[in-house]
């Protein structure tokens, strides 16, 4: 079956509880573009090279089987092809998971389809010429979207200044900030449109949730991520644990016997969604990240917690009328 971009559908999914309390995250961060500060620029840039590091773990730990470490994807994101006394097999992985992640960096600009075909070769991913049809075919019709407009009105526009803003001059790096119901809502569609190409293109190269059928999708995953990107939603990182879960609820939804109820969409969303939120809000806190703010409110914390300490060992100590109050 031909996929189709159904603006109704997409209206259905963008109202699902999950997936609006998930853009609601997505909109507090987006919210904070253009980054203009130096520092800001810079914590972004750590998140994506922290990001893509926790990808090709997660990648390589599928592929290998093994306990891929933090330590090891960091050595090979910087440019080791051994690790000494780690098996060759994990750097291996790590290097095609490496391979895959930098070839699909250019769809969110070209919108070029034969990338994930690249991405597949490196990833091992075995799939049948029916699902790279199926594969190509979805990207194709979501591409054609993007092409003639589809998220540059309507519904689908993201706000920026002011229009991000539930009132003017509200500022989107303060605790408090609630982004205005107009971003919220552009987020969760576009987020939406995510949610719907991420489940068809699972559908596409997979029927399960075993072993080969979580290594299949490794490659439309990062599709989906540059998609987001190209569409205005932030990037999310899936571990391989909830790869394999995600693709356990899809599969639970997609057989009338299994456990869950609804359509493979609904339970891709609702598995996806609250991990989306999560990822989003420690995005925002690792841009707005400040270290000299960190260090002066650590020691007030410190400072305060010494005050409360001192004054309750000595609680006991009845208070002398005429004895000097001296400060603590």
């Amino acid at each position: 079956m031909t996929f189709e971009l159904n603006d109704d559908d997409v209206a259905r999914v963008a109202a699902l509880p999950a997936v609006r309390e998930a853009a609601e995250s997505g909109a507090r961060l987006i919210a904070l573009w253009p980054l203009t500060e130096a520092m800001r620029m810079d914590n972004d840039a750590k998140y994506a090279e922290n990001l893509q590091v926790r990808v090709t773990r997660a990648f390589a730990r599928v592929i290998t089987g093994e306990d891929v470490t933090v330590p090891d994807a960091e050595f090979v994101y910087e440019g080791a092809d051994t690790i000494p006394g780690r098996p060759q097999s994990i750097v291996d992985a790590l290097l095609a998971a490496n391979d895959a992640y930098d070839t699909m960096a250019g769809y969110a600009e070209s919108g070029d389809a034969s990338l994930v075909d690249e991405a597949a070769e490196s990833l091992g991913s075995d799939w049948s010429d029916a699902a790279s049809v199926a594969v190509h075919e979805t990207l194709d019709a979501v591409e054609a979207a993007v092409d003639a407009g589809a998220f540059d009105a309507g519904e689908y526009v993201v706000p920026s200044g002011d229009g991000a803003n539930e009132v003017d001059g509200a500022d989107p790096a303060d605790d408090d900030f609630r982004p205005s119901d107009a971003l919220v809502e552009a987020t969760a569609r576009r987020f939406a449109v995510a949610l719907t190409v991420c489940d068809a293109l699972i559908g596409a190269v997979s029927s399960g949730a075993d072993e080969a059928a979580v290594r299949a999708v490794l490659p439309v995953l990062l599709a989906v991520n540059e998609l987001r990107e190209q569409i205005a939603v932030p990037r999310i990182c899936l571990t391989d644990d909830r790869i394999r879960g995600l693709l356990d609820v899809r599969a639970k939804a997609a057989d009338p016997a299994g456990a869950s109820e609804g359509t493979t969409i609904d339970a891709v969303a609702d598995y996806i969604a609250p991990l989306a939120a999560a990822e989003w809000a420690k995005h925002r806190e690792d841009v707005l990240w400040d270290p000299a703010a960190a260090k002066k409110k650590a020691k007030e914390e410190d400072e305060k917690r010494n005050k409360e300490a001192l004054a309750a060992k000595f609680a006991h100590i009845k208070d002398d009328p005429g004895k000097e109050t001296v400060e603590l």
